[in-house]
């Protein structure tokens, strides 16, 4: 992440106190009622309201009747199909995506002008084109675009509340803000008073943005596969990111348990479009037996990973709040992409010719029963006759797999109205249907050997990515208050001014160094700057009554330079121990101890600098603070 704090150079008016993109904070939002997408999250929105309502009056059968219809009916939504994107050539099987997590309205202004009122010293009132400004960034994350820049809104969004913990936030004080979001599986309303609650769903709405992305894309084409995949990895990454920083969830859907079971869906569809995006390279070598076998391994590799989403979805905790449908269509993928293994193990066997077969050891194609009587393990049938038994068998499996199939779809309700699902499942079963009658011979009255079990095996792992929140750049909203190495809620400082200093024969009597703020390393004793009550450990935050807080060194410098024999105006700023209250006054301790310049703090002197040195989230976190020494710039005695 590379938020950027804004810089004052000299003579800055007041334009400087907007964001320099402020034009472009609505980018990459939908309003509720011009998307598809914007109508579902309404409709969840308004049976998110009346779930809470239920929870409240909860007094007997009848709303628990009520409550159970209105999450009956949040799953609906929950497992409704893509139906706007692009149109597909061919059928695929349906993608889950996952809808945002709703929430309420904030307001933002009396918690931030109290404690900029109160901790900085300043007129909160003057700050409502800020607040403001931060408070519709926010109103357009509740709709965004599935797009890439519906995205970067929600990442600068996030971006914007990591500065805001940096600035506003300590480990004793939050800034006393309620926040309000609704469980995304469950719809049951949950809040807290911690900024990590909001970061942390936003975080989860960029991976479940990232599905619906990873759902609605062209299957039908390479690059429409390439795009799901890159979508459900980085959806992945963006629940594992979550899970390993968070902790103590107030909602279902962003448990461990939860976001584990999410990460692995989301890892399991991505492999499901690799394994799509190599079907569509296959009727290049149609009777390419190596090929067959490998996409029968790539398709049990498939199955593999969806019954281990199905094993995590059927436990406790999970099984309480995951939809019923999500788990049904797991279910169903598992048997269909294992019935599809069997399938190209089959065409291998029947019309791939024995030589290519031998070139690829059984093992590592099939699981095998070790029989005592085989002590070199088994070997594949060179005989055509025997390879048309086998691939009999295989066939057996794989319309046996697709039947059950069918029948898991047909128990969902939900799931029975996705007719493309059955689409995809019907024209399987008749393809083996087909070629099990082409090998199903007349006067064939041996029963047919049992088809092993084919070896899951992929030549591509689905990358668990994590948000890449560093390639979008944002602007603290907030940066008049000054560079956070300073001027954040962590420290506490007393200012002081403006102070009158003339110049005496060998200068103004201080030494500069560092940039933004500008800080005074050293007084000269008896010179005119320690008549005028200057002391080493003071920042320079205004010079002739301009603002210089985000000024450079040679910038302060040249101010001082061009001044003539009737001096400069300046007002300073001293770090106080956290124990005494920031003030105002004339005179000061000196403060040696808690001289630091930006790098000490942790806060690199030259913009863009990071937003917070903190982990991700609050919940779990141990109290770390590095502070790397940095080298300061020679120092400047003006």
């Amino acid at each position: 992440m590379i938020p950027e704090e804004r810089r004052d150079g000299p003579g800055a008016g007041e334009e400087s106190t907007q964001l320099q993109a402020a034009g472009s904070v609505r980018k990459g939002y939908d309003t509720v009622v011009q998307t598809q997408c914007g109508r579902l999250q309404s409709r969840r929105a308004r049976i998110h309201q009346q779930i809470n309502k239920e929870l409240r009056m909860r007094t007997g059968a009848e709303n628990l009747y009520s409550l159970q219809l209105l999450k009956e009916e949040l799953e609906e939504l929950n497992c409704s199909v893509d139906t706007a994107g692009p149109e597909r050539e061919g059928i695929a099987v349906p993608m889950i995506p996952l809808g945002l997590k709703e929430t309420k309205e904030l307001d933002w202004s009396p918690a931030l002008k109290e404690l900029i009122s109160g901790h900085f010293g300043e007129d909160g009132t003057s700050y409502e084109t800020e607040i403001r400004e931060l408070t519709d960034l926010r109103q357009a994350t509740r709709t965004p675009s599935r797009s890439e820049v519906g995205l970067e809104l929600l990442m600068a969004y996030y971006n914007q509340l990591c500065l805001l913990d940096a600035r506003f936030v300590t480990p004793a004080r939050s800034l006393g803000l309620l926040f309000h979001w609704y469980d995304s599986l469950t719809g049951v309303p949950a809040q807290q008073r911690t900024l990590a609650f909001e970061k942390g769903s936003v975080l989860f709405n960029i991976g479940a943005l990232h599905t619906q992305i990873g759902a609605r894309q062209d299957r039908s084409c390479p690059e429409g596969t390439s795009r799901a995949v890159e979508a459900f990895q980085r959806a992945a990454g963006a629940f594992s990111h979550l899970r390993e920083k968070f902790s103590r969830a107030p909602s279902p859907d962003m448990s461990p348990a939860s976001l584990s079971m999410l990460e692995q869906l989301m890892t399991a569809q991505a492999q499901e479009c690799f394994f799509e995006g190599l079907l569509l390279q296959a009727p290049a070598a149609p009777h390419d037996c190596l090929a067959q076998l490998r996409l029968a391994q790539e398709a049990a590799q498939v199955a593999a990973q969806y019954e281990l989403v199905h094993r995590t979805m059927a436990q406790p905790p999970v099984c309480n709040y995951a939809p019923f449908a999500w788990t049904t269509l797991v279910h169903v993928k598992a048997k269909h992409f294992r019935a599809l293994a069997h399938h190209h193990a089959a065409v291998a066997l029947c019309d791939g010719p024995p030589a290519e077969a031998a070139c690829l050891a059984p093992e590592q194609v099939f699981l095998w029963p070790l029989a005592p009587s085989e002590p070199q393990g088994p070997v594949l049938p060179q005989e055509q006759e025997e390879r048309r038994k086998l691939g009999k068998a295989h066939l057996k499996r794989a319309i046996l797999g697709q039947e059950e199939a069918l029948r898991l779809h047909a128990v969902g309700r939900a799931l029975r109205r996705v007719d493309l699902l059955q689409a995809v499942l019907g024209q399987a079963l008749r393809r083996s249907l087909t070629r099990y009658s082409e090998l199903d011979l007349e006067d064939d009255f041996f029963e047919a050997t049992e088809a092993p079990d084919i070896q899951p095996k992929t030549h591509r792992r689905p990358e668990v990515r994590a948000p890449s929140f560093s390639r979008v750049k944002v602007t603290d909203i907030f940066h008049r208050l000054g560079p956070l190495s300073v001027f954040s809620a962590k420290n506490r400082w007393r200012l002081v001014g403006p102070v009158h200093v003339t110049r005496g024969e060998g200068g103004f009597g201080f030494t500069l160094r560092g940039d933004s703020p500008v800080l005074i390393t050293a007084v000269i004793p008896g010179s005119h700057a320690a008549a005028a009550g200057l002391q080493e450990g003071d920042y320079i935050v205004s010079v002739n009554g301009q603002p210089c807080k985000w000024w450079k060194h040679g910038e302060v410098v040249a101010q001082l330079k061009g001044v003539g024999d009737e001096g400069v105006s300046l007002q300073v700023v001293t770090l106080l121990p956290s124990a005494e209250p920031p003030s105002t006054g004339d005179r000061r301790p000196a403060l040696r101890g808690l001289l630091r310049n930006q790098k000490e703090c942790g806060w690199g002197t030259p913009v863009p600098a990071q937003a917070s040195p903190r982990p991700l989230l609050g919940w779990s976190r141990k109290a770390k603070r590095d502070k790397a020494a940095g080298r300061l710039s020679p120092a400047s005695q003006p």
